[in-house]
């Protein structure tokens, strides 16, 4: 019995397939097997849309019966389609995108493990628009937050400042720069923010106080006690945290002082000042920091409030850690561009019991959709705000002109990532159509930041002084939260949510609450060789741990989860200079790698566990540089560099190299980075520890891996390629470098600056130039991946919409 079907499409369409069928099959008859066989054009199926006689629900947008079978072929048995007995026609994806020698299919210049980009290539360059609606809050808090706080219109909860807490910020907290003191210890125990002068309770910082000329300069750390001089010849100054240095408020030009100097006397020598003082904290320039300047805020609070000191303090009718949601107080004609162009509906009655009725707006978005929650401050903004030094888990900061300064902090890349998914066009604020929820904890400054104060309370017993412990709480703290004020989580067990884990051994001290999710991190530990704690600073070790907090999960699990590059400085000379680009016969560096190496050299890290004695075994093999003993490597070549000593121009030095060495430090290094960005061909040595994208891209079509146990024949491995090889590896890393760059919030920052400045600086030209897949392209790309192929979403039944052929969906059962 055969099902009778229409097909919608275009006259002309039918005519050039039926051209084209009729001209190869005469073709084929002849010339067989030199053209392809006809099953080449099922590919013309995917440009009609085959519609049933049977009419009945013929809007059902379910996905209900699409599966993948073992053959690769993607097929619609049952699906929502409703065509009676009769499948959809098939798609054969290894047909239409073969892999090549390597097993790597291309996508978008990318070579992508086959799988990935087979369905990358057939459907996400398939994607259409979806109409979400998105809710805009009108729901008030009490007594507006009393001023001391940021109202969560879509909750009605208010965000309370740094020093402000209670259910509408009414409640001053004392937040004291020291713990309590004794008599040995008058200003109690070490801490960051130990201060002798006056303590703003607010942010637990120390100034210089009233009756100072400058009350506001800061007195930071060593600044405000006693310098002693080296206990040794050429030893280092100690400070004296138990006595105050009371010459830092002296007016007496000949001492060393600091809250009464006056920066023209000082900058012009007339009077001494105390060296040891700076302006460490943000918002303040000039080395008596007597310049008022910036500070940063998570997108600068997206022109729609004032930063203050890390915390926006939005204006009336927006609200967002960024400032960047509109409550339906706002100007539509103000709104983000990710919630542009859009219909707004508005109800007859827009009052109600005191609240303003939410607005429906209809915009038009493409999968996947990602819903960011909004956390309580204490799990972001307070941590910027409260940071003691300015350069501290940020991408940048901010000079006397209001300029943007990059930062060279690794860790960076935790804000870059949260801004652009913050001002992404994948962004809802409808969490029922979301397809992922990220919870933004900056655990980057958690870390940065446990020495600080003591209301961190690093120095509880159950930490016992360790950061990965006291970061674990506040995870944990981020779980409880959005089980309790959000009904999200259990619809999947948490496995749509991600997590960024942005410290050296990224999520190895996950709580096992949370395991379920996606973790982005930059070290991909999989434990299945380094099983335990490789860092070698005590301070974040993992392994006291109780398993009753961590559980025992790995730290990077490559089903699930998804290692990210680290952040590098916006370098506008490499771009000038496109390193990338430099072809082989200028790479005269057969293989280089510059860093620590190890105790055996000067200068060098003193633990035997240091970077797993990766980098030792390498330097001791092929050391370019004498060691303490005055020896090089055992195989000494005059082609390769593997040094400590720090190079004079190091971009240039890896952009003249054929193969870089990617080897661990304290847990993961930047060396991934650095290799690719100068188009360098990396050579990874880390068992069973996964680099960026490593699970996703074909690493084997750019990059070399090789066994811990290898490194003796590593030269031996690296000069068994020919030169095709070499070129063809080259010549990836060309086409994927601008995936390791964060570009898309280097870009948002430079249009930030020309909406306040009116000028774009010389790097947000170059990068605004930039036009292939970055960073934030390249995680919404497996996001879409994740979203069509992870197994367990087969559980769900979800009727959505998602703007893909039908031979894209999973099949839900």
């Amino acid at each position: 019995m055969f099902a009778i079907q229409k097909w919608r499409c275009s006259w002309s369409t039918v005519a050039k397939v039926a051209s084209i069928v009729t001209l190869v099959s005469v073709v084929h008859l002849f010339l067989y097997p030199v053209v392809p066989s006809l099953d080449y054009f099922r590919q013309f199926q995917n440009f009609c849309v085959p519609m049933s006689m049977n009419t009945s629900n013929s809007n059902d947008k379910s996905t209900e019966g699409i599966q993948k079978n073992p053959t690769g072929i993607i097929s619609t048995e049952g699906s929502q389609s409703n065509l009676g007995t009769s499948p959809m026609p098939m798609i054969d994806l290894n047909v239409r995108f073969p892999h090549d020698l390597h097993n790597a299919v291309v996508y978008r210049g990318a070579p992508w493990k086959a799988e990935v980009g087979r369905w990358l290539a057939g459907c996400d360059s398939n994607t259409s628009a979806v109409k979400v609606v998105e809710q805009i809050g009108g729901k008030s808090c009490r007594n507006n937050c009393s001023g001391q706080g940021i109202c969560n219109r879509e909750l009605g909860q208010c965000r309370c400042f740094h020093g402000f807490t209670g259910e509408e910020c009414a409640e001053r907290q004392e937040l004291s720069c020291n713990y309590p003191g004794s008599k040995e210890q008058p200003f109690g125990n070490w801490v960051v923010s130990v201060c002798p002068a006056y303590c703003d309770t607010t942010r637990a910082m120390c100034f210089c106080g009233e009756g100072t000329k400058y009350p506001n300069r800061p007195v930071a750390e060593a600044c405000g006690f006693t310098i002693n001089p080296p206990s040794e010849p050429g030893g280092a100054p100690m400070t004296d945290f138990t006595k105050a240095d009371l010459d830092v408020f002296t007016i007496n030009g000949s001492r060393r002082g600091w809250c009464n100097v006056d920066p023209v006397e000082a900058y012009a020598s007339k009077v001494l000042f105390k060296e040891e003082c700076d302006c460490k904290y943000d918002g303040l320039w000039g080395r008596f920091c007597e310049v008022s300047v910036l500070s940063t805020c998570i997108n600068q609070c997206s022109g729609h409030g004032f930063c203050r000191g890390g915390f926006c303090q939005c204006d009336n009718g927006w609200f967002g850690a960024d400032c960047s949601v509109p409550s339906v107080m706002s100007s539509i004609r103000e709104w983000p561009l990710w919630l542009r162009p859009a219909q707004v509906n508005v109800p007859e009655n827009m009052n109600s019991r005191g609240n303003l009725v939410n607005l429906d707006a209809i915009a038009e978005k493409k999968r996947p959709l990602i819903y960011v929650y909004d956390l309580p401050p204490e799990f972001n903004s307070l941590l910027l705000e409260g940071r003691h030094f300015k350069l501290e888990c940020v991408n940048r900061i901010y000079d006397p002109r209001n300029a943007t300064v990059w930062t060279d902090q690794l860790y960076g890349a935790q804000m870059a990532l949260y801004e652009s998914m913050l001002a992404s066009p994948h962004r809802t604020l409808n969490a029922e159509e979301a397809d992922f929820f990220f919870v933004p904890v900056l655990d980057s400054c958690i870390i940065t930041r446990a020495d600080d104060a003591p209301h961190l309370s690093m120095q509880e017993h159950v930490h016992g002084g360790l950061r990965s412990s006291l970061t674990l709480e506040f995870y944990r703290k981020a779980y409880d939260h959005i089980i309790t004020q959000y009904p999200y989580w259990n619809r999947s067990s948490g496995k749509d949510h991600i997590w960024f884990f942005s410290w050296d051994e990224g999520a190895c001290y996950a709580p096992k609450e949370i395991w379920n999710s996606i973790m982005l991190v930059h070290w991909g530990n999989t434990n299945s060789k380094h099983n335990h704690s490789t860092t070698a600073y005590w301070g974040d070790n993992w392994d006291p741990i109780s398993s009753d907090r961590r559980g025992n999960h790995p730290c990077f699990d490559p089903d699930k989860d998804l290692v990210l590059p680290a952040w590098k400085q916006p370098d506008e000379g490499s771009l000038n200079a496109k390193h990338w680009s430099r072809p082989r016969e200028k790479r005269k560096t057969f293989f280089y790698f510059n860093g620590n190496l190890g105790p055996a050299y000067e200068n060098g890290r003193p633990e035997a566990t240091y970077s797993m004695g990766i980098r030792q075994n390498v330097a001791e093999e092929f050391g370019s540089t004498p060691n303490k003993e005055g020896k090089l490597g055992k195989q000494y070549a005059e082609d390769v560099i593997v040094t400590p000593l720090r190079a004079v121009n190091y971009h240039e030095e890896l952009a003249s190299s054929v193969f870089c060495g990617v080897m661990p430090g304290d847990g993961w290094s930047g060396r991934m980075e650095d290799s690719i960005l100068q188009g360098c061909i990396p050579v990874v040595i880390q068992d069973g520890i996964y680099l960026p994208y490593e699970n996703f891209l074909n690493y084997e079509s750019f990059a070399v891996r090789i066994r811990e146990d290898d490194i003796p024949n590593l030269l031996n491995i690296l000069r068994s390629f020919n030169e095709t090889e070499i070129e063809f590896k080259l010549g990836n890393v060309k086409k994927i470098w601008q995936r390791f760059l964060y570009r898309d919030s280097v870009v948002l920052e430079a249009e930030r600056q020309k909406a306040v400045r009116g000028s774009v600086e010389d790097w947000g030209l170059k990068f605004s130039q930039l036009i292939e897949d970055d960073v934030l392209a390249t995680f919404i790309q497996v996001l879409h991946y994740k979203l069509h192929n992870d197994p367990w979403r087969r559980e769900l039944l979800q009727k959505k919409e998602f703007g893909l052929p039908n031979e894209c969906l999973i099949r839900t059962e």
